[in-house]
């Protein structure tokens, strides 16, 4: 049951970081006209949404208490 916990306290603490962490992501946007290629890259920083944020802080402290039983 002690793997349970542990599993349980890192979906909490991923749960609880992704509300404040932003992911980066580049997307390329261009055109290549035979050996001519013209491109620009953008960066978004992007936060994962609040619902996803609490579903896995509930699954961590669900997954904490089912792993602290016997």
């Amino acid at each position: 049951m002690k793997i349970i916990f542990a599993i349980g306290l890192i979906v909490l603490i991923l749960g609880v970081v992704s509300l404040f962490v932003p992911i980066p992501r580049r997307e390329t946007h261009g055109f290549k006209a035979g050996d001519v290629n013209i491109a620009v890259q953008t960066r978004n920083d992007e936060k994962v949404s609040p619902i996803i944020s609490a579903v896995l802080i509930a699954g961590g402290i669900g997954m904490m208490i089912a792993g602290s039983r016997r």
